[in-house]
């Protein structure tokens, strides 16, 4: 595998392991909990972790070459449960590893083409997937703020690939359906 591409994988996983930590963390609420007022950039944990969801099926969309463009904001909640949300979102993470993985090097430069409505944006996949990442690592810590205010205690999700701390994370690569040296491919 390049080195250049290293980073991209290990931030698709860790992408996919913060949501799958939070959404975990979420099934302890009742449906009122998930739907309640709560202080942030959307009004609910369930507006918060769905606005993720919306936005990763936009971008890996366009980085899969597809034309979805605004058609994704047209429910901007799509799964009203947590379960729902959480297949939901596993689906899309998925998708946006299958797209790292699928990379060479000089597909980090590949324009990738957004389709936005009036105008398509042309953004190389580096950027767009960066823009991804820091988009998502956003709002989960929002959402994490906002599951502080229930008697869930929110997950850590600051966590990154500690080399001693692979045994920690073991049994949640495997739920995922990963391993640490899949993660690292022959580099851990």
């Amino acid at each position: 595998m390049d080195a250049q591409l290293l980073p991209y994988r290990a931030m698709a996983r860790n992408n996919a392991w913060a949501n799958h930590r939070l959404l975990t963390a979420c099934e302890g609420l009742s449906q009122a909990e998930f739907t309640a007022p709560r202080t942030g950039f959307f009004p609910s944990l369930r507006a918060t972790l769905n606005h993720i969801l919306v936005i990763d099926r936009f971008y890996v969309d366009a980085m899969e070459g597809g034309t979805l463009g605004p058609a994704a904001f047209a429910d901007p909640e799509p799964c009203a449960t947590v379960a729902a949300l959480r297949a939901a979102q596993a689906a899309v993470d998925a998708r946006l590893m299958a797209v790292v993985d699928g990379l060479h090097a000089a597909g980090l430069a590949r324009i990738v083409s957004v389709h936005r409505g009036s105008r398509i944006q042309h953004e190389r996949m580096d950027r767009l997937l960066l823009h991804l990442f820091q988009h998502d690592i956003h709002h989960r810590g929002q959402a994490h703020a906002m599951l502080s205010g229930t008697g869930v205690a929110p997950p850590q999700l600051d966590e990154f690939y500690a080399s001693e701390e692979a045994p920690l994370r073991a049994g949640e690569f495997a739920a995922l359906g990963w391993t640490e040296e899949e993660v690292w491919r022959g580099m851990a």
